[in-house]
């Protein structure tokens, strides 16, 4: 029986009260006397791991080494809890001295305190297959054997242990520090529009205005302040590139991609296929689309910054965090009560799991933070009452109810690639859009939700795209020496036109915008993630709507709790999917075409509309 919704969140959303997340589940604040007694617990569980295991890896047998990685394994799930409130409290107020330097010192305590483990990997990689299949015959070790897999495919990377610890230890100065420098920088950047002053992720917020001069001057705001930035954003990020380069050379990675397509368990052709495949539909889906929209807002073409705008006769409806709750997780019910049940939870709890408004101080963007079973996600969010936010909520809560599935696989075990890390968030956005365009009751509604998924969804599966080919281009360049600012700008511009297309205005005016996408530089070759799971939950979709597989719903929650330790071709056989082959690409990018077809269909009848009146 389906259950209601309404009863499920009246208790974190009463008065209208925005959330912020409570994280005492964790600890109790920075001065809570078990941080430092659980860090020595860390500290010395790691010494006496190394005392008691290197060296005689070896000699183990199947249930010492159960034991070992049991051990291991509790270890690491205090490691997490440490590391993770430190970076939650973080976040929120990056604007607090004390917080910015515990979350510092946590950092390098944990970096130090895990140099005594670096042997493992390396002991483990030197071992004979045959021993790791004499330990994987028994039962109770044969429980590793993702956590095993997924070390070995490293094995032929790895380099002497002396370097190793080198690197560990350098990590928090090197790469770690000059992406919390980009991190603080922009959580400080300041931002005035008629005398008003906004952080990065307020300003953000009013390209979404339906007020177009509002939202040109928040876009040329935008454009202002990186562009005064861009010179230190410019040694930033060619300092996380060379980084990495250096490592990757080290280790022996065939191309600056080539690391992340090992850890997502994607070959590196099939990446090639992705990226060439949504290049290849650039015209039929972002310039087709962009085209329509300059036409709706009454431009010739669209300035940067519009490309989200709302329509002009879109409805200023403005949700209230109740009505945002109400509306995901009737969605989420409507299509598996079980699914709703994990969801539910995030609101219903007297602690909550949520850091809800945006405030000064507070990072940008959203995120949903995972944590081993023992504990559970909490979702960052900015919220402000637009459609946007509503899919953003569903999108995140998505990441929430994956996590608490995936996590049940053990903390060794459970390793989610980013090419599946967002399956259920898009997908959950995917219900939510389906959910509200069965409302509409006008051909006017209808095309407004239907060209907002779009636009999505061109951000997603293209726009992603585009960001790959322009990292993909930075990281080539800089093996060969410094990139400039005016140089990143240039390929920036080509990159941005060749994916929008002549309806969207790309000139100097936001070349330096490329500094506003922070994957390049927390996270390296991430964004084409974004464009996979979009084509694949498209593709998924599909044949939900079909209803050819017979408890669709069930296989998809039974394929979250196994992204960490299954290949996503294993994983997708069940609905009958093969992600190797390029019609599956097409197929996921065939579905917003479709929508971009009824589009012109709706534009059409609402023009025959307007003549009629």
């Amino acid at each position: 029986m389906k259950k209601t919704v309404k009863q499920s969140i009246k208790k974190c959303c009463r008065n209208n009260e925005l959330l912020a997340w409570d994280l005492s589940d964790l600890y109790n604040g920075i001065d809570d006397k078990q941080i430092n007694i659980d860090l020595e617990t860390y500290k010395e569980s790691a010494l006496s791991f190394a005392k008691k295991y290197k060296g005689k890896l070896n000699g183990l047998t199947a249930k010492q080494f159960f034991e070992m990685a049991k051990n291991c394994e509790e270890r690491s799930v205090l490691g997490n809890k440490i590391g993770v409130f430190a970076y939650l409290n973080m976040v929120t107020q990056m604007k607090n001295a004390d917080a910015m330097t515990f979350y510092q010192n946590i950092s390098e305590k944990l970096n130090d305190y895990g140099l005594p483990l670096i042997f493992l990997s390396l002991e483990l990689n030197k071992l004979p297959q045959s021993k790791i299949d004499e330990w994987l015959k028994d039962g109770k070790a044969a429980y590793y054997a993702p956590w095993l897999n997924r070390i070995r495919m490293f094995k032929d990377y790895e380099l002497s242990e002396s370097v190793e610890e080198i690197l560990h230890e350098k990590s928090v100065t090197s790469g770690d520090g000059w992406q919390r420098l980009y991190e603080e920088t922009s959580a400080r950047l300041k931002f005035v529009v008629d005398g008003k002053e906004y952080n990065d992720s307020e300003i953000s917020k009013l390209t979404l205005d339906k007020d177009a001069d509002v939202r040109a001057k928040a876009g040329r705001e935008i454009a202002r302040v990186f562009r005064e930035n861009a010179p230190l954003f410019t040694l930033i990020y060619n300092m996380v590139v060379k980084d990495k380069a250096i490592e990757d050379i080290k280790r022996g990675f065939s191309s600056p991609v080539a690391s992340q397509n090992l850890a997502n368990r994607v070959d590196d052709k099939a990446v090639v296929a992705l990226a060439e495949t949504v290049r290849e539909n650039y015209a039929n889906i972002a310039h087709r689309f962009y085209k329509l929209k300059a036409k709706w807002l009454g431009v010739k073409k669209l300035e940067y910054w519009d490309r989200n705008a709302p329509l002009p006769f879109e409805s200023d409806k403005k949700y209230s965090w109740d009505d945002a709750v109400d509306t995901v997780l009737k969605a989420y019910n409507e299509f598996s009560p079980k699914l709703y049940d994990l969801a539910k939870d995030f609101f219903n709890k007297e602690h909550s799991w949520i850091d809800v408004p945006p405030r000064d101080g507070k990072r940008s963007g959203a995120f949903a933070m995972p944590l081993p079973d023992k504990y559970h996600p909490y979702l960052f969010l900015n919220f402000i009452g637009k459609q946007n936010d509503v899919l953003t909520l569903a999108h995140e809560l998505g990441h929430g109810c994956h996590m608490r599935l995936s996590s049940k696989q053990g903390d060794l075990n459970d390793a989610t690639p980013l090419t599946l890390a967002e399956v259920a968030s898009v997908f959950g956005e995917m219900l939510t859009f389906q959910s509200l365009l069965k409302q509409a009751t006008s051909n006017k509604e209808k095309l407004c939700l239907i060209a907002g998924k779009v636009n999505d969804m061109i951000n997603t599966a293209i726009r992603q795209i585009a960001f790959h080919f322009f990292e993909t281009r930075v990281h080539d360049e800089r093996r060969k020496g410094e990139v400039s600012q005016a140089r990143l700008a240039e390929i920036w511009r080509e990159e941005m036109s060749a994916s929008l297309g002549k309806y969207v205005n790309i000139d100097s005016q936001t070349e330096d915008n490329w500094a506003v996408v922070g994957h390049f530089f927390w996270k390296p070759f991430y964004v084409y993630a974004y464009s996979f799971a979009d084509c694949l939950v498209n593709s998924l979709y599909q044949v939900y709507q079909d209803g050819k597989v017979k408890d669709f719903e069930d296989k998809y929650l039974n394929m979250l709790s196994l992204t960490g330790v299954r290949k996503y071709d294993e994983i997708l056989k069940p609905f009958g999917l093969n992600a190797k082959d390029t019609k599956f690409w097409n197929m996921g990018l065939s579905l917003i075409s479709k929508y971009i077809d009824e589009l012109e269909k709706l534009d059409k009848l609402i023009d025959k509309e307007n003549k009629s009146n």
